[in-house]
C-alpha cells in the first residue's frame, strides 16, 4: 500500500524504438514534480557527462560491494560494464513527496517490482509492429541485421504485458505523455491514499 505522503515510483518499459525516451523527457519538461532516476555504472565519464546528474560514476570494486549490500533496486551488465539504480536515490525522490520514473528494459522492471510492488509499472507499445518497424528504420542508428534481432525481441517483450499495470499506445507523443500523466494523477487519487491524507482510514 502506497504512503500517501510519499512520491509515486513509475516503471516504464517498452520495445526498443516505441519512443519510451521521448515520452519520459517529455514529461520531465512539462511537470517539475517528476524526477528521472540516475543511475549508477562503472564505464567512463563520457565528454560532457556530469556526476549525479547523468550517471554516478564508480569502480567495478564499489558496485560490487554495492551489490552485495542490496544498494540497488536491479542492475545489470552491459557490454562489459555494470548499471544499476540505487534504491537509497531513489527512496530519497520519493520520501521528498517528488515522483520518480525509472525507464528501464523488462528485466530490470521485473526486478524493481519484486523489491517494490507498490510501483506503478507502465508498458509503451506501438500502434503496430509496422510502425515500430519505421520508427527503427528511420533513426538510422541500426544496420539491417541490428533491426531483424530487435524485432525478434518483441514478441519476446510483449509477452510480458501481464506483468504491468498500464498499457500506453505511444501513436502520437502528445497523446502518449498525457496517458501517463493520467494514469499518475489515478494513482494519486486512489481511495488507499487520499483516506489516509484525510484521516479517513477505512
Amino acid at each position: 500500500m502506497h504512503d500517501p505522503e510519499k512520491g509515486l515510483l513509475i516503471v516504464i518499459s517498452g520495445p526498443s524504438g516505441v519512443g519510451k525516451g521521448t515520452i519520459c523527457r517529455e514529461l520531465f519538461n512539462k511537470y517539475d514534480d517528476i524526477i528521472y532516476s540516475v543511475s549508477t555504472t562503472t564505464r567512463k565519464p563520457r565528454p560532457g557527462e556530469v556526476e549525479g546528474k547523468h550517471y554516478f560514476f564508480t569502480t567495478e570494486e564499489e558496485f560490487q560491494k554495492l551489490i552485495a549490500q542490496d544498494a540497488f533496486l536491479e542492475w545489470a551488465q552491459v557490454y562489459g560494464n555494470y548499471y544499476g539504480t540505487p534504491r537509497q536515490y531513489v527512496e530519497e525522490i520519493l520520501q521528498a513527496g517528488k515522483d520518480c520514473i525509472l525507464e528501464i528494459d523488462i528485466q530490470g522492471a521485473l526486478q524493481v517490482k519484486q523489491k517494490m510492488p507498490e510501483g506503478i509499472f507502465i508498458f509503451v507499445v506501438p500502434p503496430s509492429l509496422q510502425e515500430l518497424i519505421r520508427r527503427i528504420t528511420c533513426r538510422g542508428t541500426e544496420d539491417p541485421s541490428e533491426i531483424e534481432k530487435r524485432m525478434s525481441q518483441v514478441s519476446e517483450e510483449m509477452s510480458h504485458l501481464q506483468d504491468y499495470d498500464y498499457i500506453v499506445v505511444n501513436d502520437e507523443v502528445p497523446s502518449a505523455v498525457e496517458q501517463v500523466r493520467a494514469i499518475i494523477v489515478a494513482e494519486r487519487c486512489r481511495s488507499s491514499r487520499m483516506c489516509k491524507l484525510i484521516n479517513m482510514e477505512v
